[in-house]
C-alpha cells in the first residue's frame, strides 16, 4: 500500500502530467496521420478504425475511438490539423494584396489559394490525396462544415463578389467550389506522379497553368438561362 501511495504521489506532480499530456498529444497525431494516409490510399469508407490503430501501432484496437470517438470527428480533425497551414498561407497572401497598390483581382485569389494547397506537396504529408476522395466519396466538403480553413476562402467570395459584381453569388459559390474541388484533384495527381517519378512537367508551370485556367472559368461571362 505504502508503495502505491507513493507512485500515486509522483504521479501527480506537474512535470509527470507534462509528460504524460506529450504522450498522449504524440499518439493523437500519429493515428491521426497514420489515418490520413489510409484513407487516401484506400478510401474514407473503406479503412475500419481498428485497421488504423493498428498501423499506428496501438496496442489498444479502440485507440482511435478514445482519441477521436468516432470516423466523423477524425475526419475532421484531420483537416482542423492540415488547415492551419493552408490558412496561414491565405491570411498572409490576402494581407499582402490589400497591402499592395492595387486592388487584388480574381487571378490573385485562385492563385493565392493553389498555392496554400501546394503548400502540402511534401514527403509524408496525404492530405490532398485524403482530400480528394473525400471530395468524390462525400460528394465535396459535407461534413467538414466550421472546421478551421474555412474563414478566409469566406473573405475570398465576398471580394470576388465585389469584383464580379454581374456574377450572382449562387453562380460564384458554385465556381469557387470548382476551384476548390480542382485544384485538390490536380495537385493530388502530380503529388502520386511525383512519387512515382512520372512528371511530365515542373510545379512552377503546373500552378501557373492552373492559375490560368480556374481564373478564366471562373470570371467566365454567365448565361442568361443559368442566372436564377
Amino acid at each position: 500500500m505504502p508503495a502505491r501511495q507513493k507512485w500515486s504521489s509522483e504521479e501527480a506532480q506537474p512535470g509527470n502530467r507534462d509528460r504524460a499530456n506529450s504522450k498522449g498529444a504524440a499518439t493523437r497525431l500519429l493515428i491521426l496521420e497514420t489515418a490520413e494516409q489510409l484513407f487516401a490510399e484506400r478510401g474514407i469508407e473503406a479503412v475500419p478504425l481498428r485497421d488504423i490503430a493498428v498501423a499506428a501501432g496501438q496496442r489498444n484496437n479502440v485507440a482511435v475511438q478514445y482519441h477521436f470517438g468516432d470516423r466523423e470527428n477524425l475526419l475532421r480533425a484531420i483537416v482542423a490539423h492540415r488547415a492551419v497551414r493552408s490558412e496561414q498561407i491565405r491570411t498572409e497572401s490576402l494581407a499582402d494584396l490589400l497591402a499592395a497598390d492595387r486592388p487584388p483581382q480574381p487571378r490573385d485569389l485562385v492563385r493565392a489559394f493553389v498555392v496554400s494547397l501546394a503548400g502540402h506537396l511534401e514527403e509524408g504529408n496525404h492530405y490532398l490525396a485524403f482530400l480528394s476522395r473525400h471530395i468524390i466519396e462525400r460528394v465535396g466538403y459535407t461534413g467538414l462544415e466550421g472546421v478551421a480553413g474555412t474563414s478566409i476562402v469566406s473573405t475570398f467570395l465576398a471580394l470576388l463578389g465585389r469584383l464580379l459584381p454581374d456574377h450572382p453569388a449562387a453562380v460564384l459559390e458554385e465556381r469557387w467550389m470548382t476551384v476548390m474541388s480542382t485544384t485538390v484533384h490536380t495537385l493530388s495527381r502530380y503529388q502520386i506522379a511525383q512519387r512515382g517519378e512520372r512528371l511530365t512537367g515542373s510545379l512552377p508551370d503546373l500552378l501557373e497553368d492552373l492559375v490560368n485556367f480556374l481564373t478564366a472559368g471562373l470570371t467566365a461571362p454567365v448565361a442568361g438561362p443559368a442566372v436564377r
